[in-house]
């Protein structure tokens, strides 16, 4: 008697874990489409061993997945109380709340570019309060059907493999199906272990493309933004790298009927003397404390008028100058640098929201600084960073102005940042994104420069350096002081982001 309850036991056992292998074979067939969709939101392979290695990686890590979840979920529930009912309904609901994860991570990665998890949480929970916020109706509506869609589908596979599980046995597309989707799934690490090997980029790009496939690093990142060059690399084509430093990012003005503004008058100077130090702390100026600009000086005037990251022409006028109309913005400067800046001669005097003043002679800042009324509004910037380390260095900057002062900006500041403000401030703005941010529209969003061979990111106050060649280092952007921390990976790709919106706009 205990004999034939025990064997009854197994029987049920085995028919469980038989009836688990054809619910979870149908789960990877209910995946795939979900799988795919992560391959579109890339670039697609531009070669025929991409194209191979995305269908078997879409085919083996897919069927991955799916076994792997089997077994962390269904699998002990189906040991532990094997009760036919029950454990069907828990493994379609199981099932379910898989697939819905699984569409949301699909959804992060379509929208930020990487995938949700615990270096990105702050991120998609930002993502997910946008949706929220704006669109609470239909986010519920969306949600609740999707689930009860997905519910319904995984409880009608679950006793369709129950009542039909020895017809499936005897169709015979087992055997099959377990040879294509386990040959994919080694063939497609075979596969990569020779792209790696070779650098075949077509292939180490889609390396964190899925989730849960191999750990993302500095250097997949620059690879899916094709800023790494290989031999399989079109010499032709530029990297996204390239084309932020050698193709200035399209500006199409649009401002406002006329400027609006209270007067701001911006003081562009070397170097503040130690009399211009005393008197902005005197009158109780505050400033940016993470404010950072090239070493160099040409290239911190390209940030600073041109706003761009490519090195412009000092001779060239910016393009905001060539669309700008009179009296939102104008540009004082002496002789010394209208000869650098030989546009700047070609503006006629008029009265202007915001003033920019180029000046050698700095004892005009000292007597403006003694004689200005307390409501005069400020603003007064070094015109390139110091230090030894890095090609970016901290830049002062002071500022009397009660718009910037309402903000409470505790993000890391640029250059780039300059021209974005003042045309905003005016009532100016470009249809297209600033690489720059407006500090007066100040967001989270994550800050970029590149000098160089060198991708400086920036997000509060962390400061990610990255090489072309995917070498990196994490300082803190206030102090310059290492930290021994991970890449922040999502950093760098919200960052590099800027790159591929500058490069896609034009």
């Amino acid at each position: 008697m205990v004999l034939e309850q025990d064997l009854s036991l197994v029987n049920k056992v085995n028919r469980l874990l038989r009836w688990g292998h054809w619910f979870t074979f149908f789960n990877v067939l209910l995946a795939l489409p979900v799988t795919l969709s992560f391959f579109l939101a890339d670039p697609l392979p531009p070669d025929a061993a991409g194209w191979i290695y995305l269908v078997l990686n879409w085919l083996g890590h897919t069927a991955f997945i799916c076994l792997l979840f089997f077994i962390v979920t269904i699998f002990p529930v189906s040991l532990i109380f094997p009760s036919q009912r029950h454990v069907r309904g828990v493994a379609a609901l199981l099932a379910s709340c898989g697939l819905v994860v699984l569409i949301f991570d699909a959804y992060v990665y379509h929208s930020l570019g990487y995938h949700a998890g615990s270096a990105s949480w702050e991120q998609t929970v930002d993502l997910l309060r946008q949706q929220v916020v704006t669109n609470l109706r239909n986010f519920i509506l969306i949600t609740a059907s999707v689930g009860l869609l997905l519910l319904a589908i995984e409880l009608l596979c679950s006793n369709f493999c129950w009542k039909k599980i020895e017809r499936l046995k005897r169709s015979g597309i087992g055997a099959p199906a377990l040879f294509v989707l386990l040959g994919s799934f080694i063939s497609s690490h075979l596969l990569h272990i020779w792209a790696d090997a070779t650098e075949v980029s077509s292939i180490t790009r889609q390396d964190n493309t899925l989730p849960l496939s191999y750990p993302a690093t500095a250097r997949t990142v620059l690879n899916r933004y094709q800023i790494i060059s290989t031999p399989s690399t079109d010499a032709q084509q530029l990297s996204w790298l390239q084309q932020a430093t050698t193709i200035p990012q399209p500006v199409h003005l649009s401002c406002s009927a006329a400027p609006q503004a209270a007067p701001l008058d911006v003081w562009l100077v070397e170097q503040l003397s130690a009399e211009q130090l005393q008197l902005l702390q005197l009158q109780n100026f505050k400033t940016l404390p993470q404010h950072l600009a090239p070493r160099d000086t040409t290239l911190a005037l390209t940030n600073l008028l041109h706003a761009q990251l490519a090195q412009m022409p000092l001779t060239q006028a910016p393009d905001w100058f060539k669309q700008l109309p009179a009296g939102y913005l104008q540009i004082d400067a002496d002789s010394h640098w209208q000869q650098q800046l030989p546009w700047l001669a070609t503006q006629k005097p008029a009265q202007a929201a915001v003033r920019i003043h180029l000046q050698q002679d700095q004892s005009l800042l000292t007597a403006v600084l003694k004689q200005r009324s307390a409501d005069q509004q400020l603003l007064v910037i070094e015109l390139a960073g110091k230090g030894e380390r890095f090609a970016l260095g901290p830049a002062q900057i002071f500022f009397h102005w009660p718009a910037l002062r309402q903000q409470r900006y505790n993000q890391v500041s640029q250059h780039l940042d300059l021209m974005p403000t003042l045309l905003g401030y005016a009532g100016c703005y470009n249809q297209q994104a600033w690489v720059g941010e407006n500090w007066l529209a100040s967001s989270q969003n994550a800050r970029l420069n590149v000098i160089g061979n060198e991708i400086y990111a920036f997000r509060k106050d962390k400061m990610l350096l990255v090489q072309a060649d995917g070498q990196y280092s994490v300082w803190s952007a206030g102090t310059f002081v290492p930290l021994e921390q991970k890449p922040d990976l999502p950093l760098l790709t919200d960052a590099l982001n800027r790159l591929a919106i500058a490069a896609t706009a034009r």
